[in-house]
Protein backbone atom coordinates (compact mmCIF):
# COMPACT_ATOMS: atom_id res chain seq x y z
CA UNK A 1 0.00 0.00 0.00
CA UNK A 2 1.30 3.19 -0.82
CA UNK A 3 1.55 5.99 2.17
CA UNK A 4 3.35 8.75 3.06
CA UNK A 5 3.19 8.47 6.45
CA UNK A 6 6.53 7.31 8.04
CA UNK A 7 5.93 3.38 8.86
CA UNK A 8 6.65 4.11 12.85
CA UNK A 9 4.28 7.08 12.91
CA UNK A 10 0.92 4.69 11.06
CA UNK A 11 2.11 1.59 13.88
CA UNK A 12 1.74 4.63 16.53
CA UNK A 13 -1.76 5.67 14.91
CA UNK A 14 -2.71 1.88 14.38
CA UNK A 15 -2.38 0.94 18.15
CA UNK A 16 -3.91 4.11 19.12
CA UNK A 17 -6.97 3.38 17.07
CA UNK A 18 -6.98 -0.47 18.48
CA UNK A 19 -6.60 1.04 21.82
CA UNK A 20 -9.37 3.53 21.38
CA UNK A 21 -13.25 2.28 22.20
CA UNK A 22 -16.36 2.33 20.44
CA UNK A 23 -17.42 5.62 21.13
CA UNK A 24 -14.08 6.82 20.12
CA UNK A 25 -14.01 4.76 16.80
CA UNK A 26 -17.36 5.89 16.06
CA UNK A 27 -16.95 9.70 16.50
CA UNK A 28 -13.52 9.09 14.42
CA UNK A 29 -15.77 7.83 11.25
CA UNK A 30 -18.33 10.41 11.59
CA UNK A 31 -15.61 12.92 11.70
CA UNK A 32 -13.99 11.19 8.43
CA UNK A 33 -17.53 10.93 7.21
CA UNK A 34 -18.48 14.66 7.42
CA UNK A 35 -14.75 15.61 6.08
CA UNK A 36 -15.32 13.70 2.93
CA UNK A 37 -18.55 15.13 2.33
CA UNK A 38 -17.24 18.58 2.51
CA UNK A 39 -14.79 18.07 0.11
CA UNK A 40 -16.77 16.16 -2.23
CA UNK A 41 -19.68 19.27 -1.95
CA UNK A 42 -16.66 21.87 -2.64
CA UNK A 43 -14.97 20.01 -5.52
CA UNK A 44 -18.57 20.08 -7.03
CA UNK A 45 -19.09 24.02 -6.16
CA UNK A 46 -15.61 24.71 -7.93
CA UNK A 47 -16.18 22.00 -11.14
CA UNK A 48 -19.70 23.83 -11.19
CA UNK A 49 -19.35 27.95 -10.66
CA UNK A 50 -22.28 28.80 -12.17
CA UNK A 51 -24.86 26.27 -10.65
CA UNK A 52 -27.27 27.37 -7.70
CA UNK A 53 -26.96 25.88 -4.24
CA UNK A 54 -29.55 23.56 -5.10
CA UNK A 55 -28.55 22.52 -8.32
CA UNK A 56 -25.02 21.66 -6.36
CA UNK A 57 -27.23 19.81 -3.75
CA UNK A 58 -28.99 17.54 -6.63
CA UNK A 59 -25.60 16.95 -8.76
CA UNK A 60 -24.66 15.63 -4.97
CA UNK A 61 -27.57 13.66 -4.95
CA UNK A 62 -26.97 12.15 -8.33
CA UNK A 63 -23.63 11.60 -8.09
CA UNK A 64 -23.81 9.69 -4.62
CA UNK A 65 -27.18 8.52 -4.57
CA UNK A 66 -27.99 8.15 -8.40
CA UNK A 67 -30.06 9.60 -10.62
CA UNK A 68 -33.75 7.87 -9.85
CA UNK A 69 -33.63 9.50 -6.04
CA UNK A 70 -32.31 13.18 -7.75
CA UNK A 71 -34.79 12.84 -10.23
CA UNK A 72 -37.50 12.26 -7.01
CA UNK A 73 -35.95 15.31 -5.17
CA UNK A 74 -36.26 17.51 -8.02
CA UNK A 75 -40.28 16.64 -8.88
CA UNK A 76 -40.28 17.29 -4.67
CA UNK A 77 -39.27 20.28 -4.64
CA UNK A 78 -41.32 21.76 -7.50
CA UNK A 79 -44.23 20.39 -6.00
CA UNK A 80 -43.22 21.73 -2.32
CA UNK A 81 -42.79 25.31 -4.67
CA UNK A 82 -46.18 25.07 -6.14
CA UNK A 83 -48.09 23.17 -3.56
CA UNK A 84 -46.67 24.39 -0.53
CA UNK A 85 -44.21 21.65 1.94
CA UNK A 86 -46.58 19.89 3.76
CA UNK A 87 -49.23 18.90 0.47
CA UNK A 88 -45.79 17.81 -1.23
CA UNK A 89 -44.41 15.89 1.68
CA UNK A 90 -47.82 14.14 2.16
CA UNK A 91 -48.06 13.54 -2.03
CA UNK A 92 -44.36 12.32 -1.87
CA UNK A 93 -43.66 8.55 -2.97
CA UNK A 94 -41.60 7.87 -0.01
Amino acid sequence: MLSDTHPEAARVQLELLRRAGPTKRFALACSLTQTVLSLCRRALAEANPGLSKDELDLLFVELNYGRELAERVRVFQRERETKGYSKALREAEI
